[in-house]
């Protein structure tokens, strides 16, 4: 057996295990820079095992979509009970259009990263076009069903939950400052 085949058989081997286990498939990586003598230093980062199917768990939702879960399921509901743009139809071929989901996703992801609309089709599968005109259905639609209640100057009750929260944080008097020099 030459030395191409056998190396070709573990990189093989290590591929189809690696995402499999991190612990296991980060020594077998450390193991395989110690034999050919290559520094741990130069040693890619940690991979991290993805649910392809499932939601991310709320604390990397968060990070990700600068929003909980549950507010960005209630938009997504919303939008989609509203307008029939936020529906998922099928066309005359038979294949379905984009869901709900990705199209508001591409909106919050535009909005909460600033990325512009071709970026966001790395991430969701949706063109720069269908991605502007997301963002634009998005802002207006949930402008229309949430200004009464979320998009409207606090009232009395809002202001005492507000400051009662930021005193509860370390910060009494202080409410809505973004960088924490005006309380």
């Amino acid at each position: 057996m030459d030395e191409t085949h056998t190396l070709d058989t573990f990189f093989d081997e290590f591929i189809d295990e690696f995402c499999s286990d991190d612990t296991e498939d980060n020594r077998r990586l450390e193991l395989y820079h110690e034999r050919h003598g290559q520094s741990s230093r130069f040693m890619p980062r940690k991979s991290i095992f993805r649910d392809r199917e499932a939601v991310y768990p709320d604390h990397i939702f968060r990070q990700r979509f600068r929003m909980g879960r549950h507010v960005f399921l209630r938009i997504v509901d919303a939008l989609s009970n509203v307008d029939p743009y936020f529906q998922q139809r099928v066309d005359a071929a038979g294949r379905k259009d984009l869901s709900p989901l990705q199209k508001c996703i591409a909106a919050v992801r535009m909005l909460a990263y600033g990325v512009s609309a071709d970026a966001v089709d790395d991430y969701v599968r949706i063109g720069e076009s269908i991605a502007v005109e997301c963002l634009k259905k998005f802002v207006s639609d949930v402008i229309m069903l949430f200004k009464g209640e979320y998009l409207r100057k606090p009232n009395s009750n809002d202001v005492q939950r507000l400051l009662q929260m930021g005193g509860a944080r370390g910060f009494p008097g202080m409410m809505g400052s973004i960088d924490c020099m005006h309380w």
